[in-house]
């Protein structure tokens, strides 16, 4: 580290934080307020503006800076970085190796170096991921999820969900309406839960065959649709298994 960096990171103060508190836009919910914190750190003012609006319309909580020093100044009220490593004051890297002496936050490098010395000096430095402009937003949303999964352990699942009138017990693998005794198959059960668990998530068809059927090779053909199918049926409604198009499935209620 240079002696710049130093003493930027040296220079942060708490009354940083109370300042960026009181400039947060007015009105915002409590939900909004608990949602994960981006800051983008890009020079590029369209570039900057387009990723921020884009997190935004996802549920993020995001800011951007335009330079090294603000980020070595910022990073501590982020959850997350999107650090473009070509910056006009400081060298991405020596931001990145800046950051993470002084903290664990995830930092996800965005640049249009693509080699594979540049990914590994990335990666080296202290970023959790490497990404090479141009690149497609969904797989960045995928990688800012697979990214925070790493270091945010999803809490236990409850052995024991209950939706209504729907009733799923996982230790003695039973399915229950109104108290009344559903007769589920194994995969049936399993696929049953895995949505159960994860009510406000949609899960991949992909997803749903590598966790059910132990199968991450074949595609997802119409297995799927006969269990959730047949599943619909013995609960009674469509409404407890809703289809996503062209996405997956997620849980619903009666």
């Amino acid at each position: 580290m240079n002696q710049q960096t130093a003493h930027l990171l040296e220079s942060r103060i708490p009354a940083q934080q109370s300042a960026r508190r009181a400039s947060s836009p007015p009105g915002r919910t409590t939900e909004a307020r608990a949602a994960l914190r981006v800051l983008v750190v890009e020079n590029e003012a369209r570039a900057a503006e387009s990723l921020v609006m884009g997190l935004r319309r996802h549920g993020y909580q995001a800011e951007s800076v335009d330079t090294g020093a603000k980020a070595l100044r910022a990073h501590t009220e982020a959850d997350l970085l999107l650090l473009d490593l070509d910056l006009p004051d400081l060298d991405g890297l020596e931001v990145c190796r800046g950051i993470r002496s002084a903290s664990d936050t995830p930092i996800i490098a965005i640049t249009a170096r693509d080699t594979e010395l540049d990914r590994v000096l990335g990666l080296q430095a202290g970023s959790d991921d490497y990404m090479v402009k141009p690149y497609g937003f969904r797989e960045l949303m995928a990688r800012i999820e697979a990214v925070m999964r790493r270091v945010r352990p999803r809490p236990p699942v409850a052995h024991v969900i209950t939706s209504g009138p729907l009733c799923i017990d996982a230790r003695t693998r039973q399915v229950r309406i109104d108290g009344g005794p559903v007769e589920v198959t194994r995969k049936e059960f399993d696929l049953l839960y895995l949505l159960a668990s994860q009510p406000e998530t949609v899960i991949s068809r992909k997803q749903l065959m590598t966790q059910v059927w132990d199968d991450s090779w074949s595609r997802p053909g119409r297995t799927i649709d006969t269990h959730v199918s047949s599943l619909r049926s013995k609960l009674g409604s469509s409404s407890w298994i809703i289809t996503v198009r062209g996405v997956g499935f997620r849980f619903g209620h009666a």
